[in-house]
């Protein structure tokens, strides 16, 4: 099969392209495995913490990628779940303890970091952790569902938000404008506010239907009960926290933060940042339920799913894009067709 693969660790300052193009072994499904002709698979940001090294494959190389859309190719023993040439999709986790709390377990394994992903052909995974997909999307607009969706659902849920409280999107990429959608639907008397970097995000923010966009650093119409960060960065976060409401929450969507400006972090000051029972979570991963509570409610609005596609073969490209914040909704690999 034809893949892409992360051979090693990798600067992209220095490297631009890190993955290699390959042909593997096609996999074979295991004991209540489904294997998965792969159609599409999204780019996501944390696909650079893995090539950088601040979240750290198990092995190398390994293929990347965990947004994953595709068609049931082959089942092993005892499968029941899915029907052959049916459409399912794969996100972060590939398999865990299958308890409440499996995103904290030690068993947790990602797809694409602690097994092969999405940037291939085929890909195996346990028919417990693969989820039919909604007609009312394409393969493209479900990919960053799988992840950028159900992950930015779980954040939201973490927020704790009633209906009519305000709420802070800090970031407008895959899972900011997921999100944004997903609270208009579920809180229909709140407002949501995005910060985000750049006139075309914001733009984009208001088109779909943000009460308020601006610089991360700018003062919003009224203070946040909640913010949801998404950003690799640290000067979001002191910008969030300064700018909550007495008892807010800050929720930080991210498997890891990057290094360039941690050292912003120094300046956080009590009185302002933390003081008046002010709140940080982050989110750890994601479960099973998440992503099947959240696919019916994306179907249901139904969300407007935003969308670039490459070439499997340009992965390197589309990767550098994100990195370079050259971002309106999500990125996607094109890999066969459904």
């Amino acid at each position: 099969m034809r893949a892409m693969v992360l051979p090693a660790i990798a600067d992209l300052d220095s490297n631009p392209a890190p993955l290699q193009p390959v042909s593997l072994p096609d996999p074979v499904p295991g004991e209540r495995d489904i294997l998965i002709r792969v159609s599409v698979c999204g780019v996501c940001h944390t696909e650079l913490d893995e090539i950088e090294g601040r979240t750290l494959p198990q092995q190398l190389p390994i293929v990347p990628g965990h947004e994953i859309v595709g068609r049931v190719a082959a089942m092993g023993e005892g499968c029941r779940r899915f029907a052959l040439q049916q459409r399912v999709g794969v996100g972060w986790i590939h398999s865990s303890s299958g308890a409440a709390d499996e995103n904290l377990s030690p068993d947790f394994r990602a797809t694409g970091r602690d097994a092969h992903g999405g940037y291939a052909e085929l890909v195996v995974v346990p028919e417990r952790y693969a989820y039919p997909i909604p007609d009312v999307f394409s393969d493209a607009e479900a990919a960053p569902l799988l992840c950028a969706g159900g992950v930015g659902y779980r954040s939201l849920m973490l927020t704790g938000i009633r209906d009519g409280d305000v709420l802070g999107l800090t970031g407008f990429g895959g899972s900011g404008h997921l999100v944004l959608q997903l609270a208009k639907h579920l809180y229909p008397h709140s407002k949501v506010f995005v910060f985000a970097r750049s006139d075309s995000e914001r733009a984009f923010a208001l088109e779909l239907g943000a009460d308020w966009a601006g610089d991360a650093t700018a003062a919003p119409p009224a203070a946040p009960h909640a913010i949801i960060d998404t950003t690799p960065a640290w000067k979001p976060v002191l910008a969030a926290l300064e700018r909550l409401r007495p008892g807010g929450r800050l929720v930080i969507n991210a498997i890891r933060k990057e290094s360039a400006d941690r050292e912003l972090m120094a300046g956080i000051r009590y009185e302002d940042h933390l003081w008046m029972e002010k709140e940080i979570k982050s989110v750890a991963n994601v479960t099973h339920r998440d992503i099947e509570a959240f696919l019916p409610i994306a179907a249901e609005i139904p969300l407007h799913v935003a969308v670039e596609e490459y070439a499997l073969e340009n992965a390197n490209e589309a990767l550098l894009a994100l990195r370079r914040g050259h971002v309106r909704g999500a990125k996607v690999l094109r890999i066969s067709s459904s």
